[in-house]
This record gives structure tokens, C-alpha cells and sequence, in this order.
């Protein structure tokens, strides 16, 4: 408890962590990987340990009588995505550090992981570390279990790759099937028929007139036409029946999906696709949104500004665990080291950030009010 760890050292343990295959795939190495650095931390602090379908959790504290009420909670995972058994091998050229999870996230998960070590005992408020292994996939065996078990904070940082910059804002999620119904009919002879992939298609050409796929980056919400399914494998049957599935990313400001239910999102999409076809929603998440304005985050900029970096205000395409953070009152902000390729055969991590991150992280840390 308490003790520091330099760079290298930290580095060191990278290389095993990512040397971890901690997928969905591999519950073992999700439980090794949590174990990693649960080790790293050191002997002393309250651990309390969560599974939820198989995905182990944890969150750490110094010791208390009862769970306390965080005024921070950083906030870290370390489920990655599949790879190439090479991409869980890290090599380090110069000041990129290869592997798969090196920038999402696992490096910025030890940083975490060492500043808490180092101020947990010292900091004059609750600080909690919550280590997930869910994220890849959602995150609701995750930090959405811990928050439904009544995990709370004042702010978090969710320790998301960002080039030291801060993230405010993040899309909401909706995928959705729609599925049309139509009469089957020998190919030969169409007119006794009711296609139900023309069905489908009239219903999203009206969806796609509504929200256009950008060729540039926008910040509006995007759908994405992910797979059109038929049960019909017959050249010569017309179909007759035939569903969507779509990736719609939503930013707060559309009112169609932020703050509705469920129902009523349902009930936006159907009367946008048309009543030719049905539609079901399969999930539904918030935004992110964090006041650019509070205390916690002007703080958390005036301490990478302090470091030399612009820590300008970033919005995010996609969702991070964020969302289930601020979905009860969290705010949070992603805040991790730069890096690039996520998710692809290069993916690395930018060390040269590293340590610029870890004092950033610090001086945050031990400068915010209690």
C-alpha cells in the first residue's frame, strides 16, 4: 500500500498482462487477468469480488467497515477483443508498445491500477478502483452489475484510450431487428407471391432517407445496416419473411431516442420504417454526457494542461462503460493514454503519453476537494 512503481516496472507487467488471452471466449484468462493485477495492488485494501454470467469483477478500496460512497471511482477493463495468438505477444518498438488491449486498455488499466496503489491511503477521500472484464461486450456483467448493486461516486474516470484528452460525450446505443412478412410463392411465378425482402427494403430505404450513412465523420445519430436474414434458402421461392438487423448510434440532442423508453423508441422506428414491417428493439442504451463545466473535470483538465497538453473536450462514436456510470448519476469522463489501431492486427500503445498520464492522474487525484 502506497508504494510507487515507475514506468518501466509498469511496463514490465504490461507485457504479461497482455500477453493474457482475455476474451469472452476464455473465462480462465478473464480471472487471470483480474488476478494480475489485483496482485500488482498489493496486500491491505478491501477487495469485494463480483461474477455475473461467468465474468468476474472487482472493486477495491482501502479498509472500511462498510462500502463507502466514492468521491472518485476510476474505472478500468480488461476483456479485449479476439486476435491472432502474435497479437498477444507485446514487442515494443521504441515508443509503441504492440499487442492486442495494449491501447484498449489494458496499459491505461495498470496506470489506474498504480495510482491507486500509490494514493488510496493518501488521499483524504473514498477513491475506489473498479476493475471489469465485461466491457468488450457491453459491460453489463460489468460495472452495469456493480452499479445495480449499489455502486456509487461523485465523478469517475473511465480509463478509455484518449490521447490524454477528456471525454465528455458518447453515443447511445440502439440495435434493433426489423422484420417484414410476406407470402411465399414458386420463383417462377411472382405475382403469386408477397416478397417480404421487398418489404424489408421499401422500410429501409425510409430509414435511411431519415439518417443518410455519412461518408465523414458527424456528430448525429448513424444507423448501420449490419445483416439482412431470410430462413428462405430456396433460389426459386419467394420469400416470405426476411428481417434487418441495425446498429443505430445516437448522440443526446437526437430526441427520437435520448430520453425515451424503450416503447416509445419502438414506437418512433415503426412509424418512421412504415407499417409494412415490425420492429423490435434488442437493446437500448443512454448516452454519455458530462458537464464540461464541473469542478472535477475543469481539474482533471487544469492537470493535463499541466503536463503540456491541450486536454481539449472530445465526443465519442462509440460507447464506452461511461454509459452505465452516468445512466445512475455518475458523471464520468474517458480519460487514458494515446495510442493507435484499436481493435486491429497493429493496435499499440503511445508510452511516450505514459507517464505524462500517470502525473496528470496524480496531481487530479491530490488536488480535488475531498
Amino acid at each position: 500500500m502506497g508504494e510507487h512503481i515507475d514506468d518501466d516496472e509498469l511496463i514490465a507487467v504490461a507485457g504479461r498482462l497482455l500477453a493474457i488471452e482475455s476474451t469472452a471466449a476464455h473465462p480462465d484468462a478473464l480471472h487471470a487477468a483480474l488476478e494480475l493485477v489485483l496482485d500488482l495492488l498489493g496486500p491491505g485494501w478491501t477487495v469485494e469480488r463480483f461474477v455475473s454470467a461467468g465474468r468476474p469483477s472487482a472493486l477495491v478500496y482501502r479498509p472500511a467497515p462498510h462500502r463507502p460512497a466514492f468521491r472518485v471511482l476510476l474505472n478500468a477493463h480488461l476483456d479485449v477483443v479476439p486476435g491472432t495468438p502474435d497479437q498477444f505477444v507485446a514487442r515494443r518498438r521504441g515508443d509503441r508498445l504492440y499487442a492486442r488491449g495494449a491501447q484498449d486498455m489494458k496499459v491505461t488499466a495498470l496506470a489506474q491500477a498504480a495510482a491507486f496503489r500509490e494514493l488510496a491511503d493518501v488521499v483524504r477521500y473514498p477513491l475506489g478502483l473498479q476493475l471489469v472484464a465485461d466491457e468488450e461486450l457491453g459491460g453489463y456483467h460489468g460495472t452495469a452489475h456493480q452499479v445495480a448493486r449499489g455502486v456509487r461516486a461523485d465523478f469517475a474516470v473511465v480509463g478509455e484510450y484518449s490521447g490524454l484528452e477528456l471525454v465528455t460525450e458518447s453515443k447511445g446505443i440502439v440495435d434493433a431487428t426489423v422484420t417484414a412478412v410476406g407470402r411465399a410463392a414458386h420463383g417462377a411465378y411472382p405475382w403469386l407471391g408477397d416478397n417480404a425482402v421487398l418489404r424489408l427494403l421499401r422500410a429501409l430505404d425510409r430509414l435511411l432517407v431519415a439518417y443518410p450513412p455519412p461518408a465523414e465523420p458527424v456528430w448525429r445519430s448513424t444507423v448501420n445496416l449490419a445483416a439482412i436474414e431470410t430462413a428462405d434458402t430456396a433460389i426459386n421461392q419467394v420469400p416470405a419473411r426476411a428481417s434487418a438487423r441495425l446498429d443505430i448510434r445516437y448522440p443526446p440532442e437526437d430526441t427520437r431516442f435520448a430520453g425515451r423508453t424503450a416503447e416509445q423508441v419502438a414506437a418512433a422506428l415503426s412509424e418512421l420504417v412504415g407499417p409494412e414491417v415490425t420492429v423490435r428493439l434488442d437493446r437500448f442504451d443512454p448516452p454519455h454526457r458530462a458537464d464540461e463545466e464541473l469542478a472535477e473535470v475543469q481539474a482533471l483538465r487544469d492537470a493535463v494542461r499541466a503536463e503540456g497538453y491541450p486536454g481539449g473536450f472530445l465526443r465519442k462514436h462509440g460507447a464506452a462503460d461511461s454509459r452505465h456510470l452516468a445512466a445512475v448519476g455518475i458523471p464520468a469522463v474517458a480519460f487514458g493514454i494515446g495510442g493507435d489501431g484499436q481493435h486491429g492486427p497493429a493496435e499499440y500503445a503511445d508510452l511516450a503519453t505514459l507517464g505524462p498520464y500517470r502525473r496528470a492522474l496524480r496531481r487530479f487525484l491530490l488536488t480535488l476537494a475531498p
